[in-house]
């Protein structure tokens, strides 16, 4: 749970023997503060600019990366980065409850591209296609077929909680913030695919439940 970055590194005005305990985390690039000081008026307008939408921040990344060299604003800029990373990095080792939750985001990116690549038989998910046009449908059309699947699952994992209480089973709220929608083990990606009418739901309809094997205990509901 504690390594999600290449290097975990974080920036200090000074030499980084004065936390021995960080010793090993803080980088050997001391911050430069004076770029701050120097373009804080620049970077107060950038920001403004970008606030108020007279300008897109990826945009003025791009200028800012087509400079031959470095100008004053994009140090400044760079400067600010290492604080505000630093300050996160603070938080990560002091703080169990955002270790938990940037894992927790990190484990449904995952899932999702887990998915994807399941969905994504053809070429084995890569996109080979010159044309940008062509690039573009083929990601649509692998972000709509994932999107399906997601809404399907949603659907019916809520239609099977609301099943089990009804029945007055008792089910762990909590637990129902662990359920994702990206699993795909149930759905037939492969082989023949037969679309029979008389086998889809009339429209508002939905198919019915499978029964589902419960174990009750003391405190939760188990349902396999």
């Amino acid at each position: 749970m504690w390594v999600i970055f290449t290097s975990v590194l974080t920036f200090i005005k000074g030499k980084a023997d004065q936390y021995p305990a960080l010793q090993s985390l803080i980088s050997t690039t001391s911050l430069n503060l004076k770029e701050i000081e120097i373009h804080w008026r620049e970077v107060l307008r950038l920001a403004t600019s970008i606030k108020q939408g007279t300008v897109t921040a990826s945009l003025m990344l791009k200028k800012l990366a087509s400079y031959p060299k470095q100008n004053g604003l994009a140090k400044a800029l760079r400067e600010i980065g290492r604080i505000e990373r630093t300050l996160f990095m603070l938080d990560w080792f002091r703080d169990p409850t955002l270790r938990r939750r940037v894992q927790a985001g990190l484990n449904k990116g995952e899932a999702r591209n887990a998915l994807a690549r399941a969905v994504f038989l053809h070429r084995l998910g890569e996109i080979r296609d010159r044309k940008p046009e062509n690039q573009s449908y083929r990601a649509s059309g692998l972000t709509l077929l994932t999107a399906a699947i997601s809404l399907w699952n949603t659907v019916y994992m809520e239609r099977a909680v609301d099943a089990l209480k009804r029945k007055g089973g008792k089910i762990n709220e909590q637990l129902l913030s662990h359920l994702s929608p990206l699993g795909w083990e149930h759905i037939n990606l492969t082989g023949d695919y037969i679309w029979k009418s008389n086998r889809i739901p009339a429209s508002g309809k939905f198919r019915r439940l499978r029964p589902a094997k419960v174990e009750r205990s003391k405190n939760n509901l188990n349902v396999q």
